[in-house]
C-alpha cells in the first residue's frame, strides 16, 4: 500500500514542478542593462528590437531595464550590489574592475564575444556654439586664454577619460615627450568650470544651461545634440582622436544567481547582428562588424586619424594606473587648478 501510494505521488510532483516552470516561463525574465549615460537612445530602440526577436525564438516576454551613469561610477554601483545581468560600460578598464573587485565576471571576460567584446566603437570630437564664433579647429584651442571647456570628470566618466587621454596625446606628439603633454592638460583643464559625474551631465550643462565654448564630446552624443539643438551647435572634427571601444559583458554573478544567462548572452549577440549593427548605426555609433552597417552609415563619420589605447598608453591598466588612480597625473593637475 505504501509502495501504491509513492509510486501515485511522484508523478504528481514531477507535474507541479513542470507546471511551476511552464508558469515562470510564461511571466517572462528582466533584465538589467547598466550602462554609461550616452548610450540611453541606443538601448531604447535596442531593447525593443531584441525583446521582439526573443519572444518570436522563444515564445517568452522580456524586460529589458535600463541604468545610465557615468562609466566609472556605474561599474562602482554593480560592485557595490547593483543588480545588472549586462553591463555595457564605456571602457574595458571600468569593465576589468567588475573582476578585480569582487569577481563578477570572468577574467577573460573580453574573449567571450567578437571584436574583444566591442560590437560598437566611437570617438571623440568637439562641439561649438553654431557658427563657431571663438574658432575652434582643434585641440590646440582649448587652452587659449578665455575659452572655456566643457567635459565631465574622469574620476567618474568613462568618457572623460577618453576626452582626457586624446588630449594628451595630442599634444604628446605635437609638443614633444609627456612632460609638454601634462602642463597641455594641465592648462586644458583650467578652462574647465564645472566637472560633471558623466557625459550626458555634461552635455545638458553645454546644450541646456548654456555654459562653456567648447564641450569634448562622443561622437554620438555630438550627432544627438546636433540633431536636437541643430540651430545651436556645430561638430568640429580634432585633427588627431582616440578610438573609443565601448565593452560588453554578461554580468556572470547575477546572471547565474537569477537564471537569466542564456537571455543576457543571446541579447548581447544581437548587438552583432545585422539588425543590432543597422540600430547601432543609426544612433550615431560606428559598427564593428557588419560591412552592411558600415558601409551604410559611412557617410556620417567623417574621416579621422585615430590611436589606440593600447598603442599609446599600454593599455587600460597601465592608462588608469598613470592618469585616473589616486595621487596619478589627473589628481595632480586639478589640486594645481
Amino acid at each position: 500500500m505504501n509502495f501504491r501510494r509513492r509510486f501515485i505521488q511522484l508523478p504528481l510532483a514531477a507535474a507541479v514542478l513542470t507546471l511551476g516552470a511552464a508558469s515562470a516561463w510564461a511571466q517572462g525574465v528582466t533584465l538589467l542593462n547598466v550602462s554609461y549615460d550616452p548610450t540611453r537612445e541606443l538601448y531604447v530602440e535596442f531593447n525593443q528590437a531584441f525583446a521582439k526577436h526573443w519572444k518570436a525564438q522563444t515564445g517568452q516576454d522580456v524586460t529589458i531595464k535600463q541604468s545610465h551613469g557615468g562609466s566609472g561610477k556605474q561599474a562602482r554601483s554593480i560592485i557595490d550590489g547593483l543588480e545588472a545581468d549586462v553591463a555595457t560600460l564605456a571602457l574595458a578598464g571600468d569593465t576589468d574592475a567588475l573582476h578585480a573587485n569582487g569577481g563578477w565576471i570572468a577574467k577573460d571576460w573580453q574573449k567571450r564575444l567578437p571584436h574583444n567584446s566591442a560590437p560598437y566603437t566611437s570617438t571623440i570630437v568637439l562641439v561649438v556654439r553654431q557658427g563657431n564664433p571663438k574658432g575652434i579647429k582643434d585641440w590646440d584651442d582649448l587652452v587659449r586664454p578665455g575659452i572655456s571647456v566643457i567635459t565631465p570628470n574622469p574620476k567618474t566618466s568613462g568618457g572623460a577619460r577618453w576626452n582626457y587621454l586624446a588630449a594628451w596625446e595630442f599634444a604628446k606628439r605635437k609638443y614633444g615627450g609627456d612632460a609638454k603633454a601634462k602642463d597641455f592638460v594641465t592648462r586644458l583643464y583650467a578652462n574647465v568650470p564645472v566637472l560633471d559625474t558623466g557625459a550626458r551631465g555634461s552635455s545638458v550643462t553645454f546644450a541646456q544651461r548654456n555654459q562653456g565654448d567648447v564641450f569634448i564630446s562622443w561622437e554620438n552624443e555630438a550627432y544627438l545634440l546636433e540633431k536636437e539643438f541643430g540651430s545651436k551647435v556645430d561638430v568640429v572634427y580634432p585633427s588627431l582622436s582616440i578610438l573609443a571601444e565601448p565593452a560588453v559583458t554578461v554580468v556572470d554573478k547575477n546572471a547565474d544567481r537569477k537564471g537569466t544567462r542564456a537571455v543576457a548572452e543571446a541579447y548581447l549577440k544581437y548587438l552583432y547582428t545585422e539588425e543590432g549593427q543597422d540600430i547601432v548605426g543609426r544612433h550615431f555609433y560606428r559598427p564593428a562588424i557588419s560591412e552592411k552597417a558600415k558601409a551604410k552609415y559611412a557617410k556620417q563619420f567623417p574621416a579621422l586619424q585615430l590611436f589606440t589605447i593600447d598603442a599609446a598608453f599600454g593599455g587600460w591598466e597601465k592608462a588608469a594606473k598613470d592618469h585616473f588612480a589616486d595621487h596619478a597625473s589627473f589628481d595632480q593637475i586639478y589640486i594645481k587648478k
